[in-house]
């Protein structure tokens, strides 16, 4: 493999474009009407690991009772470019799922990012989210932490070690080491805890448990289980085992997605 020479001034090639993937310029690419539906949040989302988050919680606040978080799944698929679309790019502009608007208010509220709608929901309705100072904090710690890691294991090393073109060494052993220390971290702060952040499952667990708990089972990109050897984060396993059984969360994985069109 011949040494990338770096540009003084990087140009993307006009024959890299496509109409579904990415480009170095936001903003919607063709007229889009997404459907709305009857329930008071509509969202627009994919099973993938951030696009289940939402389902979970949703899931979740139904298993607790709350008749006032009713949804309606539609699914923007990435592949097809949905995501470029004129209406989903008014919910978000960055133009990723999962996104939703709230129409229970005055004025719908549109509310994109992961994190961003777990923590809304959970305001909302006073769910698996601690009302007291220390409580609430350790739990966006937690939070904030996988919106900052995740990028690591999917964008780097899950693109390195299954999506890209070649594969590099340096590239994987790189984003390897960093994703095992993600790992170790999360099993050391299981080691005495049922769950992220004590013995109550809050909003953490749902952020981490679709990336850290699918690798934990092997279930996110194939045969990396052996190579990152995720057996041996044994505190880890047994959460993602415990989280995993919840029944909410096995409706949540496998839920049907609404067509947009």
């Amino acid at each position: 493999m011949t040494e990338y020479k770096v540009p003084k001034v990087w140009v993307w090639k006009e024959e890299d474009k496509t109409e579904t993937g990415n480009q170095p310029v936001a903003g919607s690419r063709f007229d889009q009407q997404l459907p709305v539906g009857d329930e008071p949040f509509q969202v627009y989302s994919l099973g993938t690991p951030n696009g289940k988050k939402v389902a979970i919680m949703f899931e979740e606040l139904k298993e607790a009772g709350i008749t006032k978080a009713g949804y309606d799944l539609y699914k923007i698929n990435i592949g097809d470019g949905d995501q470029f679309g004129s209406d989903f790019v008014k919910i978000n502009p960055n133009s990723k799922i999962p996104a939703m608007v709230d129409y229970s208010e005055d004025k719908p509220i549109r509310v994109f990012e992961s994190g961003s709608i777990l923590l809304y929901l959970a305001e909302k309705f006073q769910k698996f989210l601690p009302t007291d100072l220390a409580g609430r904090t350790e739990v966006l710690n937690w939070v904030f932490w996988q919106t900052g890691a995740g990028p690591f294991v999917g964008g780097e090393f899950g693109h390195f070690f299954e999506y890209a073109p070649t594969k590099q060494e340096y590239p994987i052993n790189r984003y390897a080491m960093e994703t095992k220390r993600q790992l170790d971290l999360l099993d050391r702060q299981l080691a005495d805890k049922d769950y992220i952040t004590g013995d109550d499952y809050t909003i953490a667990d749902m952020m981490i448990w679709p990336w850290y708990g699918a690798l934990a089972h092997d279930d996110l990109y194939k045969n990396a289980g052996d190579f990152l050897n995720v057996k041996e984060y044994t505190n880890l396993v047994a959460w993602a085992d415990r989280v995993g059984h919840r029944p909410a969360v096995k409706r949540a994985q496998a839920i049907d997605y609404k067509p947009i069109k």
